[in-house]
């Protein structure tokens, strides 16, 4: 725990406006946006749902950047993987954790009803301007205003599957072929990537909700709560142990499963310059090894494959995160948990205090203010929690560090494959992988060296030798 208060009270202390900047930006961006997604549901929900998710992803955008503003501040993740100096590859690593970050931030976002807020939000403007429209035609003698696509009546139909279709394939053609691609397009592809995650959770929700409102109504699910019910009356204990497993699980869940999301969202976004940086020569060892051991002639196959490969990507920065929390040991994320809660608990103080310091008010007064008054409770909380959620991600980090160079077996007699393997297990690989690997790249030829410096070089960041 120390060491995540140290790195957090570090971190806050350099670089606290540039947080609280990208979190002000974010939240402005997306309650613009919210707005006009609203205004064009109100004529059509299709239409509203393609805007709508760039609300949402400058949220987003605001937490990535957030992230890597702390990157300089992180040490353990400074030694693995150092920031890049040049502008260029530094707005690549953005761009990489941003699109890595999409699937996992959705999850989360939609998990603790986020995303409801912000469709509720969408929805009452919509419904605002929709109310006028439909006024304005009873006024003029129109004939009645169809209800059919307009602010929630969001339809699963060709067209909705083809804009997940279509959003996906743009996404996947990005990730081929963007070396070949002009630079501008980048915000385009991010742009398809937020559309197909979005509409596949919309049309998803809609479908698993009247999958379940279809079984509830089953005569066999009556029946099967009957029978539940009557054993439990028959067995009172049985009875405290089910109230008692469900209360637990209500109560503590949320507050556990919570921190460990967001370091999860972490662990994607700073994972993914441990990945940049360090295992080059990985994916190279694996590229070669299928090439000499498989050969797919069939157009078809091939393009299978790539989008199986294409749909892994979105969960294999996922696991590589989990992966690091897990090897981290059970104390330090109970430690960083704890500390996550602490400051969520703050966040319900300072809005407490805020609320008593302006003391009572009439309605018109909170109206308008309320919006602004909430505001400054999560201005002053959110930078404390992206610092809190980062020194635990460098705290993990450092653990492994240790545990890898601490180790007594004789496979890691050298500190180059010590680091190595600490590396590796920072980006996820499972332990046969990472000895496979530490042991290519420290024992690398020098036949492998590219532009002046080698595969060891390129892994351990360390200048070519003169």
């Amino acid at each position: 725990m120390l060491a995540i208060l140290t790195t957090t009270g570090r971190v806050l202390w350099r670089h606290w406006p540039a947080l609280m900047a990208w979190y002000l930006a974010g939240v402005l961006v997306h309650y613009g946006v919210t707005e006009i997604a609203g205004f064009i549901g109100a004529s059509s929900a299709t239409l509203g749902f393609l805007v709508l998710p760039i609300a949402i992803l400058a949220r987003l955008v605001s937490l990535v950047a957030m992230f890597l503003v702390l990157r300089d501040g992180l040490r353990n993740l400074q030694e693995v993987a150092p920031l890049p100096e040049s502008p260029v590859e530094r707005r690549r690593t953005f761009l990489s954790a941003l699109l890595a970050g999409i699937l996992p931030f959705f999850a989360v976002y939609w998990a603790q009803g986020l995303l409801g807020e912000d469709v509720r939000a969408y929805s009452l403007r919509a419904l605002e301007v929709r109310n006028g429209i439909v006024w304005t035609a009873s006024v003029n003698g129109e004939p009645p205003v169809s209800s059919d696509d307009t602010v929630l009546n969001l339809p699963i139909n060709v067209w909705t599957i083809a804009i997940i279709v279509l959003a996906f394939a743009g996404r996947w053609a990005w990730s081929k072929w963007s070396p070949k691609l002009a630079a501008w397009l980048s915000p385009v592809a991010v742009y398809f990537e937020v559309v197909w995650v979005f509409f596949s959770v919309m049309v998803l929700g809609d479908i698993f909700d009247a999958i379940k409102a279809w079984v509830d109504s089953r005569a066999a699910m009556a029946y099967l709560e009957t029978v539940r019910e009557g054993i439990l009356d028959a067995v009172a204990p049985l009875r405290w142990l089910w109230e008692g497993i469900g209360w637990v699980l209500s109560e503590a869940g949320p507050v556990l499963l919570a921190p460990l999301a967001w370091l999860t969202i972490a662990g994607v976004v700073f994972g993914q310059a441990i990945v940049a940086e360090k295992l080059r020569v990985e994916s190279e060892l694996v590229s070669r090894f299928r090439q000499h051991t498989e050969a797919i002639p069939n157009p078809l196959v091939r393009r299978l494959r790539d989008l199986g490969d294409e749909l892994g990507a979105r969960f294999r920065p996922i696991g590589r995160a989990l992966l690091l929390m897990w090897r981290a040991g059970p104390l330090l994320v109970a430690s960083y948990a704890l500390l996550y809660v602490a400051v969520k608990a703050l966040e319900s103080v300072l809005g407490f205090g805020v609320t008593r310091l302006i003391g009572p008010q009439d309605y018109v007064f909170w109206a308008v203010a309320a919006p602004l008054v909430s505001l400054v409770p999560l201005l002053l909380i959110e930078p404390l929690r992206i610092a809190v959620i980062s020194g635990a991600y460098d705290a993990t980090l450092g653990r492994l560090r240790r545990r890898q160079q601490a180790r007594p077996d004789a496979s890691a007699s050298t500190e180059a494959e010590a680091e190595m393997r600490a590396v590796a297990d920072a980006a996820g690989l499972l332990p046969s992988s990472v000895d496979a690997v530490a042991a290519a790249v420290v024992s690398a030829p020098p036949r492998d060296a590219v532009g002046g410096q080698g595969s060891n070089s390129n892994l351990t960041n360390e200048p070519p030798a003169r």
